[in-house]
């Protein structure tokens, strides 16, 4: 029966400590997040930056800071003491008003005072108001990163269902183009080899439709992620047109080494990391006064005894006494404390000049990309995307007319296929590379 209780008692202990953390959890988990039919860029980034997981937790590591600064500047609570007892072999004869009772009272400050005078407390505060300056560049950081990656996602989402709806479109026409060519078959038109032929090219654009319709799923599911959707992502729609191309006003005035002095003036990171050194040359200066002790400044009453002075009276007056404690320095002297401080600072300098030659190295990867991905996608619009469907169109006429074989004909397809493919990845590619300049630079380009 005893056994039987103990494991009672040990399940429950174990079920408070296993739905506790949940409790909890319910609080600070954000719920779930219904999306619209129609998912516009700027929703997304709204629902992202009231939603986003990674955003959430960035804010909640301010919160942290901003406690970080009330403890540090908070000032000790004064320390009382009382004391109580009785006298031993103490005989107070016949007075009647005298008494053997011993009773005591005290108050610390608890080295309030010294931690201000000294200027410890202000080296705190100064300590931990950078860190947590260095926290909100942090949290406008992670917006920035992460804004870039919902952007990048919308745009991918985007580039699938163009992809999806061009797949459709092609299967479809395979799908006319099979059943023609099986009735000039039966009409002996045309050999079984070329009927297998096509057969063969319309199982490829089947294969090419459920490739793009898992790309889409796939595309959808990380937007949903990024952007803070709990549970199921639904199948919803984006604006294709944030696909068609234009260069902003904003690039086509920029150079390299403008985006570079605008990265220097607005990232975010780099801000943090020179907040985050200040915060480590505090903490050296405040290593070092450290070695100042704490002194305790404190006041006690105490009294032994009531009565007159006569035989059998107070065994010691009333006595009042002010003193100050303070330790000694003598074998440690904050030598190790001073030591991580410096090796901190040096951190802090270091990752201050990577986070330096990162913004010139992001910069300059970002203008080669965009660079690039322009010429790409102008090339598709003024030449490339025209020439492959004249091609397909001018080889599918001459295999009717008997001037080219169906090699001829199935290679102008697969080109012009392939070729619009790949102007749907130029344009989510152009425009990625627009919106990478953006978090490069720390501004809004567009």
């Amino acid at each position: 029966m005893r056994i039987r209780c103990l494991v009672a008692l040990l399940s429950c202990l174990v079920a408070g400590v296993a739905l506790e953390p949940s409790a909890r959890a319910d609080g600070v988990v954000p719920a779930s997040t219904e999306l619209p039919q129609m998912l516009s860029l700027d929703e997304a980034l709204r629902v992202f930056r009231t939603r986003g997981l990674d955003l959430l937790m960035a804010e909640a590591a301010v919160k942290g800071a901003e406690g970080q600064v009330k403890t540090a500047g908070a000032i000790p609570n004064p320390v009382g003491s009382a004391g109580w007892g009785k006298t031993i072999n103490y005989d107070p004869g016949n007075c009647d008003q005298c008494s053997t009772t011993y009773w005591a009272l005290g108050l610390s400050d608890s080295a309030a005072i010294e931690d201000s005078l000294s200027g410890k407390r202000g080296l705190r505060l100064k300590v931990a108001r950078n860190a947590l300056a260095a926290a909100k560049m942090s949290r406008a950081d992670a917006e920035r990163t992460i804004a870039f990656q919902v952007k990048s996602g919308y745009l991918q989402v985007a580039a699938s269902v163009l992809a999806y709806k061009f797949a459709k479109e092609v299967d479809d026409a395979n799908v006319k183009t099979l059943k023609l060519f099986e009735t000039r078959f039966r009409s002996g038109a045309i050999n079984e080899g070329d009927l297998a032929r096509i057969e063969t090219q319309k199982l490829e654009a089947d294969q090419a439709l459920d490739q793009a319709a898992q790309a889409l799923r796939q595309a959808r599911v990380a937007l949903a992620f990024l952007i803070g959707v709990r549970g199921a992502a639904s199948d919803f729609d984006v604006d294709t047109k944030v696909l068609d191309y234009a260069q902003p006003q904003a690039l086509a005035t920029s150079t390299e080494l403008s985006l570079l002095r605008a990265a220097f003036e607005h990232r975010p990171d780099l801000v943090a990391a020179g907040y985050q050194k200040a915060a480590a040359e505090a903490q050296i200066s405040l290593a070092r006064r450290q070695r100042f002790p704490d002194i305790t400044v404190g006041v006690n009453y105490s009294q032994l005894g009531t009565g007159g002075t006569s035989v059998g009276g107070a065994v010691s007056p009333p006595t009042v006494v002010f003193g100050v404690t303070a330790p000694l320095p003598v074998f440690y002297q904050q030598q190790g404390e001073v030591r991580q401080a410096e090796a901190q600072y040096d951190t802090t300098a270091l990752s201050q000049a990577k986070a330096t030659a990162q913004v010139v190295n992001d910069v300059s990867t970002g203008y080669s990309a965009y660079s690039t991905a322009r010429q790409l996608v102008q090339r598709m619009e003024t030449g490339l995307l025209k020439s492959a469907r004249t091609a397909r169109d001018i080889t599918r006429l001459q295999y009717e007319k008997g001037a080219a074989s169906l090699t001829d004909y199935l290679d102008a397809q697969r080109t012009y296929i392939a070729t619009n493919v790949e102007y749907f990845q130029d344009l989510a590619s152009y425009w990625t590379a627009v919106f990478q300049l953006e978090q490069a630079a720390g501004t809004d380009l567009h």
